[in-house]
């Protein structure tokens, strides 16, 4: 029966976040384009965008090697494993034993690397330049990341992350607390860093001198281009889906039935629609900072890591 419950909980997850995934990407495109006075495309867009990449033929360099090809499917494979791992719809995971914050950001890591050495095996000289970015941003990202993972462990005495949202929902102080709240303030900066969005990154734009994502998957095409837009759009679903279940835990399923599963999967969608249009209506009225000022902002993400994790040692 456990078998059967794991088994469960790992197929909604997987469905919600393959079909959930493109759809946040519409609707946050949506929010931006009514916001600029556009009527912009449906939020199932990203879907058939896919599925026309699907039909596309595929094209690779000549000089690129089996990095080039295995970028996007590794960047698809570690983030399914971490959307199996993650407690997204259910406190109760797969492995849950297992799902450690550091860990999940380690196996987010191997896909954001091999990205960038497909990036590199091009030869091109856009490809290095984001690439050679987009790991400058990773490497001062990183660091106030897992300040940040330290300072949500050291209240609730574990970096697992079932045991995170569980201790949550049942003791909503440590939500409120300041530890908590500064935390989790420099989790979101460094999520908008690493998914490439504004003020780090512009999604939408097509200038080569300041793309850092859009860079790296210029040579990809057909399939191999519809895998990368699918695993970037899962990507941006789970670290938003892992913010709000820390931030607002409530509506996550306790239980592992057909209806705590179904109610799971709706306030998911519902807390991470809404975060979604939040962030993007932020995108709307910032613009996106020169490369240089980056230091600045990811430094102010680390400070607010420290002064949590300091606030938590001090107020244990």
């Amino acid at each position: 029966m456990n078998a059967l419950a794991d088994v469960s909980v790992a197929l909604v997850q997987l469905v919600g976040l393959v079909l959930g995934g493109p759809v946040l990407v519409g609707l946050m495109r949506k929010v931006r384009a009514r916001l600029e006075g556009r009527e912009g495309a449906r939020i199932t867009q990203p879907l058939a965008d896919l599925r026309k990449l699907l039909t596309k033929q595929r094209v690779r360099p000549d000089e690129s090697s089996w990095v080039f090809a295995a970028a996007p499917v590794v960047l698809v494979a570690t983030t399914l494993v971490v959307g199996v791992l993650a407690p997204l719809v259910s406190t109760h995971p797969p492995f849950a034993y297992s799902a450690d914050f550091f860990a999940v950001v380690l196996v987010l890591l191997v896909g954001s690397v091999f990205l960038a050495l497909g990036a590199l095996d091009t030869g091109t000289a856009f490809g290095g330049m984001g690439s050679s970015r987009a790991m400058t941003v990773g490497a001062l990202a990183e660091p106030a990341l897992l300040v940040a993972i330290l300072a949500l462990s050291i209240p609730a005495r574990t970096s697992n992350l079932p045991a995170l949202v569980h201790g949550g929902l049942t003791q909503p102080s440590l939500i409120a607390s300041p530890p908590h709240i500064l935390a989790l303030l420099s989790l979101l900066i460094v999520i908008l860093a690493e998914s490439g969005r504004l003020p780090v990154d512009n999604p939408a734009t097509h200038l080569e001198l300041t793309m850092i994502h859009e860079a790296m998957v210029l040579e990809y095409a057909g399939p191999d281009l519809a895998l990368v837009s699918l695993g970037e759009s899962m990507r941006l679903a789970v670290l938003l889906g892992l913010f709000v279940n820390l931030s607002l835990p409530w509506g996550i399923a306790t239980g592992t039935g057909p209806g705590w599963l179904a109610l799971g999967l709706v306030a998911l969608a519902a807390k991470v629609a809404l975060v979604g249009a939040g962030v993007a209506v932020f995108e709307v009225f910032s613009a996106k900072l020169r490369l240089f000022r980056l230091p600045e902002l990811l430094a102010g993400s680390f400070l607010l890591a420290v002064l949590a994790a300091v606030t938590a040692v001090v107020i244990r």
